[in-house]
């Protein structure tokens, strides 16, 4: 039976979000034809996928109108490309009005996928921005059906502030079969992948290395705080001890993730979106084996509590994130493996995806 149209969007340039690559990877594998529709903010790299994608041109020099021209666009083109055998798929609530208008018009499934808590991102607290995203939050999405989120916290979340029940569907990396040798560094590697945000407590880790010897924090990532960061290195004289690796494409990345001894994910309460988080870069690392430092947040200590992956960090302090990582290397890669493949067996996306194409099949159902 051929399977049904699906229209994904999302307020990106499609380029480096690897999970709605991996989403729309799995929808087509499993007969659905896909239609992903990004825009061109932050620019618009060549990008080959085995289904149709495109990006809507953006004119707009400020993210806040970057954002209404967007939903415009994307309003006029689902009006165009949608139709009665399609199902929506809107990834974050900056892409969701406009899918939820055109399903409600159409009588059609939407899927909405919240891959954070968009009102409470720190980037908007205290903004009059954040009243209009919860004012929207609180107008759509009581009324919607179909729901996924990236961790359970979310989950939770959503269901007492709504009373919608979200499937988790973790953003988890496909699974490694053959890790290579682990490499025998020195200096050992820290590394940190991901967006040079606020709240990442990057700078923290990398007031941390005055108290490391014999260890390189490598950062790779681009983000808003990167200058700064680097401006950080110079003052405290680290040149010597830390990197700037730059963005890098996914499988560049992943190269770089196997050379390391220590990952971190040590995020700082930045507001519920953070707090509830179970970020990318910590299921990144324990596919490929390595173990991390982590923040005590509800996700990550749930993490550790299965599999005994890292450490926690005793607080933000500088020295009490060079004890962690110390401990780590202390202890060496090799010591955690055990934990690490039995966290990696679980924390995959075949394992995923099963859920994901349950929603899709109830989606199915419904036309």
């Amino acid at each position: 039976m051929q399977r049904k149209k699906i229209i994904t969007s999302a307020f990106s340039n499609l380029y480096t979000d690897q999970r709605i690559e991996k989403v729309c990877h799995t929808l087509y594998e499993s007969g659905y034809t896909i239609e992903l529709i990004g825009n061109d903010w932050n620019g618009a790299e060549e990008m080959v996928r085995p289904y149709s994608f495109s990006r809507i041109h953006l004119m707009s020099k400020s993210l806040k109108t970057a954002y209404f021209e967007f939903n415009w666009k994307l309003y006029h083109q689902l009006k165009k490309k949608a139709d009665r055998n399609t199902i929506l798929h809107a990834n974050d609530l900056d892409a969701l009005l406009p899918n939820y208008l055109i399903a409600k018009k159409l009588n059609i499934p939407l899927v909405f996928d919240s891959h954070e808590i968009f009102s409470e991102m720190p980037a908007v607290q205290g903004k009059m921005s954040q009243k209009l995203w919860r004012y929207l939050e609180k107008s759509v999405i009581p009324d919607i059906r179909l729901m996924i989120t990236a961790s359970e916290s979310y989950a939770a979340w959503f269901r007492n502030k709504y009373g919608i029940d979200a499937t988790v569907v973790q953003n988890a990396p496909k699974k490694i079969d053959n890790i290579p040798d682990i490499p025998e560094n020195y200096p050992k590697i820290l590394l940190y992948q991901g967006v040079i945000n606020p709240f990442r407590g990057i700078d923290k880790a990398i007031l941390a290395m005055h108290h490391l010897e014999g260890v390189i924090f490598k950062i790779a990532g681009d983000g808003p705080k990167k200058k700064e960061y680097e401006e950080l290195v110079i003052r405290e004289n680290l040149q010597g001890k830390v990197q700037f690796l730059g963005k890098l494409l996914p499988q560049d990345l992943r190269k770089i993730t196997l050379t390391a001894d220590c990952g971190m994910s040590i995020e700082e309460n930045g507001g519920e979106s953070y707090y509830y988080s179970l970020p990318n870069k910590v299921l990144d690392c324990i596919q490929a084996r390595v173990p991390l430092i982590l923040s005590g947040l509800p996700e990550m200590q749930n993490i550790k509590q299965q599999f005994d992956i890292g450490e926690i960090i005793m607080d933000h302090q500088p020295e009490h994130i060079a004890q962690a990582v110390k401990t780590v290397i202390s202890k060496g890669r090799k010591n955690y493996q055990p934990e690490l493949e039995k966290a990696a067996a679980a924390l995959c996306w075949e394992n995923e995806e099963i859920k994901l194409l349950q929603v899709f099949e109830r989606a199915s159902e419904t036309l």
